[in-house]
């Protein structure tokens, strides 16, 4: 009975220390936005400010290495379980939740230069509306929203120039969410060519990539239940765990120190994972559909 309520002690600081990684990590957005509403205003001491400093940068380390907080977890379940065994686990997934946040954040990059597409034909049109010649317009536009990054300087230069700029904007079009560019390429080409009114055409394309934008927006909305679903089932595990440490099972002991315990583990890691890239594929094919 001794050794259950042990397990179910380290199952429960195993679960705080989780539980603090993530508040440290992933809710930050709201304390900084009652320190700007509530703190910024108010005079500080030179050293507060200081201090403040020096923990956001840590903060900011900290999230930028994410993945190193799988080992702190893993530590405290190998020493309370006696094994090696969490400590490769960790190894294991240290590469793997690297791999997922870049993910993350390329999504979000991609995110943010789509509506950055949109914001571009927008400011394009209000340019060529005040009177400004097209070059003129997409220079001006360009240096305003700043979402071409690398691609920035061939498509200003050929705006400024009167260089090929449907090919600049093609060019650009080829990173990671800037496709939008490929239709201001279309639509500069056809007003070059044809002398159709570039600033309707951009103002049509303008309003297609916000509908677009929407409907991604609304299928993610229908889609979160689904993600949800999928971090129940990852969950269910460790909630496992938890319940036999609370029968007195002592779950830690019988999967790392017996031989039935290691192949029910191993087992059960293997179906876990492809469990749950299984869940996740069928919801990235809804969302891809």
């Amino acid at each position: 009975m001794t050794g259950g309520v042990s397990t179910g002690v380290s199952c429960a600081v195993v679960l705080c220390v989780g539980v603090a990684a993530w508040l440290m990590v992933v809710q930050d957005h709201g304390r900084r936005r009652a320190r700007a509403l509530f703190v910024d205003g108010v005079d500080r001491s030179p050293l507060r400010v200081r201090w403040e400093r020096a923990g956001a940068r840590v903060l900011g380390r900290v999230r930028e290495r994410r993945e190193w907080l799988c080992l702190p977890v893993v530590l405290v379940v190998a020493v309370l379980g006696e094994s090696v065994l969490p400590l490769l686990a960790g190894a294991v997934a240290v590469p793997l939740v690297r791999r997922w946040l870049r993910r993350r954040a390329q999504g979000r990059e991609r995110e943010r230069r789509a509506a950055g597409v949109v914001a571009l034909c927008g400011a394009v049109v209000g340019e060529l509306r005040a009177g400004h010649e097209p070059g003129q317009a997409l220079l001006v536009a360009v240096r305003g929203t700043g979402v071409m990054g690398a691609a920035e300087a061939g498509v200003s230069a050929a705006a400024r120039f009167g260089g090929d700029v449907p090919g600049a904007l093609r060019q650009a079009a080829r990173e990671p969410g800037l496709d939008g560019l490929a239709g201001v390429a279309a639509c500069w080409r056809v007003a070059a060519d044809g002398g159709a009114g570039l600033a309707a055409g951009l103002d049509r394309l303008a309003g297609a990539l916000r509908a677009e934008r929407r409907r991604r927006e609304e299928l993610r909305a229908q889609l979160a239940g689904a993600w949800s679903t999928v971090a129940v089932l990852a969950l269910l595990p460790v909630l496992g765990l938890g319940l036999g440490a609370a029968l007195g099972a002592d779950p830690l002991r019988v999967l790392l120190h017996t031989s039935a315990g290691l192949v029910c583990l191993a087992t059960g890691g293997l179906l876990e994972a492809a469990g749950l890239y299984w869940a996740g594929r069928i919801v990235r094919a809804g969302e891809a559909a």
